[in-house]
């Protein structure tokens, strides 16, 4: 399976690709980094950023600071960072964060080995589907419920992209692949504590997959049946590989959207429905007795989603449907002010203890392809209101593009807002793709 994959991920050409898939690449690249530009100051971003630094080298860049590391070390920082919000860009049927890992892991290599921007397209949308894919075929509610997707497949699917990025040759990019496959990982009881590791899975990753590209071109050989063989991957994880990994047809970077609130995945139409709730009616939190969230399986399932606090931690709040929805009443919105000083919000918490989270059978057979919700108010003076979204509504394209710009305005000023953007605009005739890191950093 590694070698048929390491095949089909040669022949991707950036020039053969549709209009439309490039331009979500271009996207999903802006997303990556507003996102880090608005987490670099939260205290996993430093922490991750003082360790690459603290680690020597000078070859690649770290999003927001003067510093620089090495590659390996540059993209375990720079995935962290991007991961830091938990709003990154988001694959559904994988249940993983596909770019946190592939574009971190590219910018870090390009700033290795001098590569054009067309190369850092058409690795980005292979690295893509083959974590998409990856992850689709291994990922089910058991899994999920101890490992995390996007640690466990991440490196493998990143490690892909990395090889088409520096061309390497069919058996060195078999051995890449292979050799991160052996480095899967992240399990989820942080979910249980409030534990941070799950800010550093994707940095992991991303480490992973940068060291298993620079392994395979200095020669190191790893097992072409590393995913497929009796004591793979597939295996390790209770699946049975198919013939090849299945790479065709549609492309799985279309399939990623962008959240609009700063939470997990299945917390983001629950608040959707909730703000409807409180924008559409006068509602004060004193005048509800009680919520309930109507939802699909693998969102109640999730770890840390079905937990009505207390919280020990922004993560296990952010994790939280119940909070999610209560902060949407109280407020009429979910964004990062909020769960800055969520602690302190005591109208909140208090919310969130009525609420409470019910199958919905509409919902579970719209899964993975729409994820509904809807949230039902029962109010003190005998009333219910409620509000049913039959698919989440993501953040469009546009308002990306204004998410990031207003991002790195803040973290540089507008005037780089401004090269960022119209440097990835124009990514394809662009000789030098480590441009883009470069502008990321404080000594541009």
């Amino acid at each position: 399976m590694a070698r048929s994959i390491a095949r089909w991920v040669r022949e991707v050409d950036a020039t053969a690709l549709d209009a439309h898939v490039v331009d979500k690449a271009k996207v999903c690249l802006l997303d990556l980094i507003g996102i880090a530009a608005q987490a670099s100051d939260l205290p996993w971003a430093r922490q991750a950023v003082e360790f690459a630094a603290a680690m020597g080298g000078h070859q690649a860049t770290l999003i927001g600071s003067a510093e620089r590391a090495g590659a390996e070390e540059a993209a375990f920082a720079n995935a962290t960072t991007a991961h830091g919000l938990v709003q990154e860009d988001m694959h559904t049927p994988s249940v993983s964060h596909i770019g946190v890992v592939v574009w971190p892991t590219l910018l870090a290599l390009a700033e290795h080995q001098r590569s054009t921007g067309a190369d850092l397209i058409a690795a980005a949308v292979a690295g893509y589907q083959v974590m998409g894919r990856l992850g689709h075929a291994v990922i089910d509610k058991d899994v999920a419920r101890r490992f995390r997707p996007t640690g466990l497949f991440g490196a493998t699917g990143a490690a892909a992209a990395g090889a088409r990025l520096l061309r390497l040759s069919e058996g060195e990019t078999t051995s890449a692949i292979a050799l991160a496959a052996n480095t899967a990982g992240g399990f989820n009881e942080w979910a249980h504590t409030g534990g941070d590791e799950m800010f550093f899975h994707p940095g992991f990753a991303a480490r992973n997959a940068v060291t298993s590209v620079l392994l395979a071109r200095a020669g190191a050989r790893a097992s072409e049946s590393a995913l497929d063989g009796r004591a793979g991957f597939y295996a390790a994880y209770g699946r049975e590989p198919g013939a090849t990994l299945e790479l065709g047809g549609d492309w799985e970077i279309l399939a990623v959207y962008h959240k609009p609130a700063p939470a997990c995945n299945f917390a983001q139409t629950p608040a959707q429905a909730a703000a409807a709730v409180r924008h559409r009616n006068d509602l004060a939190p004193r005048d509800i007795e009680q919520v309930v969230v109507r939802s699909f399986p693998e969102a109640i399932a999730y770890p840390g989603c079905d937990h009505a606090g207390p919280y020990a931690s922004a993560l296990q709040a952010k994790m939280s449907i119940q909070l999610a929805v209560a902060a949407a009443l109280v407020h009429g919105r979910l964004d990062e002010t909020f769960y800055r000083s969520y602690d302190r919000d005591e109208a909140v918490a208090s919310l969130a203890r009525r609420v409470r989270l019910e199958g919905d059978a509409e919902f579970a057979t719209g899964f993975p392809q729409r994820q509904g919700a809807e949230v039902i108010v029962s109010l003190k003076d005998g009333r219910s209101v409620r509000h049913r979204l039959a698919a989440l509504e993501p953040l469009d394209a546009a308002g990306v593009r204004e998410r990031t710009r207003a991002a790195l305005s803040r973290l540089f000023d507008p005037a780089r807002a401004q090269r960022v953007e119209r440097e990835i605009d124009a990514i394809l005739g662009c000789p030098d793709a480590a441009r883009i890191a470069r502008l990321l950093s404080r000594n541009d």
